[in-house]
């Protein structure tokens, strides 16, 4: 196979694993406290975020429950009513740099998440992760095509962090009209279900993003199988009994 396609097809891969860890273990367990996973689970979700997105969770988790307090107002950190959706598509990244670099931020925002040995060793520097990556990839499918997987996902996986926070509260569809959030199909498809947006703000701390059978929330279906083999124990799945709930409460953990 042509080493470029072969280098697109694996950073697609990588970037669906950064994908689903993100969902999973950062945005639905980790900061909504909607699932709990079992030890060793969190384990391989905490490796394969450090070496796929050298995110450090505390500061994902501080910044995505500030934006939850503060939605779509002046202290939401990746507002697109107040930035602007191209601002925040485009330079989402930075947009989040700046809010994770606050230490009143992660201080208010995630005190329920100490920094552990191995995050000072390891899992808080970032280079060191994605360098392991990189490493993997060339040894395993030689310069160019790592080089190609390597970029392929950088751009792919921050494109679609950015049209989270920018396109699903700008275009799409609303089933409750009590939250800025949209639900964009094709986004959640290729977000494990994060497309889902007005569904997950009307309910933060449900496990389950969609409403019925037939939408498309890959998330949720890993969660549902592991939770068949005891290795995930869900919280709340049910999407309209807690936004029905959450009109009265502005709960999202």
């Amino acid at each position: 196979m042509n080493a470029v396609l072969l280098g697109i097809i694996v950073g697609f891969g990588i970037t669906q694993v950064a994908i689903f860890t993100t969902t999973l273990y950062l945005h639905r367990e980790l900061t909504h406290k909607a699932v709990t996973f079992h030890p060793f689970i969190n384990e391989i979700f905490r490796l394969l975020t450090w070496i796929t997105s050298g995110i450090r969770p505390r500061q994902w988790v501080a910044v995505h429950r500030k934006h939850h307090a503060h939605t779509d107002t002046a202290e939401d950190p990746h507002s697109p009513l107040v930035h602007g959706w191209k601002k925040v598509q485009l330079m989402n990244v930075f947009l989040y740099r700046k809010a994770a670099s606050d230490e009143k931020t992660i201080a208010n925002y995630a005190r329920d998440l100490p920094q552990r040995r191995t995050d000072r060793l390891f899992f808080d520097h970032a280079i060191l992760g994605l360098g392991l990556l990189f490493t993997g990839l060339v040894f395993s499918f030689g310069i160019i095509t790592a080089g190609v997987a390597f970029a392929f996902h950088a751009v792919l996986y921050l494109g679609l962090s950015g049209s989270v926070n920018s396109v699903a509260h700008h275009f799409g569809r609303k089933s409750y009209k009590t939250n800025s959030g949209t639900n964009v199909t094709w986004l959640a498809l290729l977000t494990a279900g994060e497309g889902f947006h007005n569904h997950h703000h009307a309910a933060p701390t449900s496990a389950r993003f969609s409403r019925r059978w037939f939408q498309v929330d890959p998330g949720w279906w890993v969660i549902k199988t592991l939770s068949l083999i005891k290795l995930a124990n869900i919280r709340h799945s049910d999407v309209d009994k807690l936004a029905s709930r959450n009109l009265k409460s502005t709960n999202f953990i």
